[in-house]
């Protein structure tokens, strides 16, 4: 059930880092749904094309471009775009990311900097080149993080340092921009259900349930609840948030110390 107004966010342009797919098309669905013009970016021009195909079957308005958010000039290229089309870009979702197991003895360089690059410096990439185009004062940016940030875990060294850079560019960034009138916030999904990541995780029912039993709340999330978590932070209800990382977990970051479920 949805729990926004409907055209909530009626008149509103969102760009979107890594929309072409997962959790981030689950938002761009999402934010389209409450009215917002949505331009998407991602690497292949195929996922793009599909992906705006299937935001304007559902009755959005939609564009979208190839783009590596790890190359800067051609970031700012699809931001201008953008701009000329719709006018100042009111919400940006960095959102592209890259991730895979190993440990770190059994990781080279590049593969570690692979990830640092597009998660870290790609999210940078995508909020510094966007300032100049953002509604100011009002506009809403928002990073995709994950609660590897703040909680070590076995075989993610690099999306570790990678989400905890993001986390610090958040708060960072909400203090040299707040006087302008642009709020930067981050998200943190848990564990989301159809989702290429899950799959990888708990690729077996007994993975799964393992897994779910030492959650709070016992079942993974949906990407409407993160889509309906973006909505809140783009709209007018979120003014007064910024520099705030918030998790939509089902409490998982907390599981931890919890003793799975019995029977």
């Amino acid at each position: 059930m949805r729990t926004f107004t409907p055209g909530l966010l009626k008149g509103k342009t969102v760009f979107i880092a890594g929309g072409s797919s997962g959790i981030n098309l689950g938002i761009a669905h999402g934010l389209a749904e409450a009215g917002a013009r949505i331009s998407i970016i991602s690497r292949k021009i195929d996922k793009v094309e599909a992906a705006v195909a299937e935001l304007k079957a559902a009755g959005a308005e939609a564009m979208g471009a190839a783009a590596d958010v790890r190359d800067y000039a051609a970031v700012e290229e699809t931001l201008r775009a953008t701009h000329a089309a719709w006018g100042e870009i009111d919400a940006v979702v960095s959102g592209a990311a890259g991730n895979f197991l190993a440990p770190a003895i059994g990781m080279s360089a590049n593969a570690f900097k692979t990830v640092i690059d597009i998660d870290l410096l790609g999210t940078f990439n995508v909020l510094r080149a966007s300032y100049e185009f953002l509604r100011k004062p009002g506009a809403s940016v928002i990073s995709i993080t994950a609660g590897q940030a703040v909680n070590a875990t076995l075989f993610q060294s690099h999306v570790c340092a990678a989400k905890a850079g993001i986390n610090m560019l958040t708060k960072v960034l909400a203090m040299e921009w707040g006087p302008a009138g642009v709020r930067v916030n981050a998200i943190a999904p848990g564990p989301i259900a159809d989702t290429e990541g899950m799959a990888r995780l708990t690729p077996t029912p007994e993975a799964e349930a393992a897994l779910k039993a030492v959650i709070p709340l016992r079942d993974y999330g949906t990407k409407q609840d993160i889509a309906d978590l973006a909505i809140y932070l783009c709209s007018d209800s979120a003014k007064y948030i910024t520099g705030a990382i918030l998790d939509c977990d089902g409490g998982s970051s907390l599981g931890r110390g919890l003793q799975p479920a019995k029977g």
